[in-house]
């Protein structure tokens, strides 16, 4: 075979072995960061409403140890899904909290009240979460940082006071490096990075990594296919410390 052929046999081959591969990391059958997360012992997920009715002793049985399920949303919304998420989780046996998404267009006040108002402040459940992330049209024009972080610090602090520990706070490596870098040094970090282990512009630890957001398991059916994994940095001891005392 001449060496052009073989070139040009060489060139194919390796564009198909690209396209499988890129089919594979869609569909969530192999997935870049696994590998890499597997060397954490604590397993999580996080769910919504989009991921419909949660057969939650199923989803535990698969190396699942917690569940961050979400609350609320802005000001003035709650996932309709929340109240059973958090009671079917716990009845699993999982190491349960709640995670609220943070809106960039309603005040850290009235955003703390809407979280107050949902989330039962037991004893048991893992701190509140922040969801901090870039949405809508806030991806190519982001909102003014040091106005974010000031309602950002009255979420946090009310909620702090409320349930008496520090709220975890999610965040993407874009968000973190905007609104949070330099601030909330007692917050439990959680990290979005779903390619690359995650790497914060400070240098900050995380407590938790959110590693696949195209994961597919076993026990619910929603309109969403996938299913957000996550690890934690430490053994359940350290997790549970995490826990409020009521």
């Amino acid at each position: 075979m001449h060496t052009r052929s073989k070139a040009i046999v060489a060139a194919t081959v390796a564009v198909v072995v690209v396209a499988l591969v890129a089919v594979l990391v869609v569909r969530g059958v192999i997935w870049p960061n696994r590998l890499l997360a597997a060397q954490y012992e604590v397993r999580g997920v996080d769910v919504s409403s989009y991921q419909g009715v949660v057969d939650w002793p199923v989803l535990a049985g698969q190396d699942v140890d917690f569940a961050y399920v979400k609350a609320t949303e802005g000001s003035g919304f709650v996932d309709d899904r929340f109240a059973e998420n958090l009671q079917g989780a716990r009845d699993a046996g999982l190491l349960v909290g709640a995670y609220h998404f943070f809106s960039f267009e309603s005040p850290g006040r009235s955003q703390a009240e809407q979280v107050i108002a949902t989330v039962p402040a037991d004893e048991g459940l893992l701190p509140v979460a922040v969801d901090v992330e870039h949405y809508g049209t806030f991806f190519r024009d982001p909102p003014d940082p040091d106005k974010v972080r000031a309602e950002l610090e009255v979420l946090v602090a009310t909620l702090r006071e409320h349930y008496g520990v520090e709220p975890v706070i999610y965040a993407t490596q874009a968000a973190y490096s905007r609104y949070i870098v330099g601030g909330f040094p007692d917050s439990p970090l959680w990290i979005r990075a779903v390619y690359l282990p995650p790497r914060v512009s400070d240098g900050r630890d995380w407590a938790f990594w959110q590693y696949s957001h195209r994961d597919r398991l076993d026990g619910y059916d929603g309109e969403e296919p996938f299913i957000d994994v996550n690890v934690f940095r430490g053994d359940l001891a350290d997790l549970r410390e995490l826990r409020s005392d009521g």
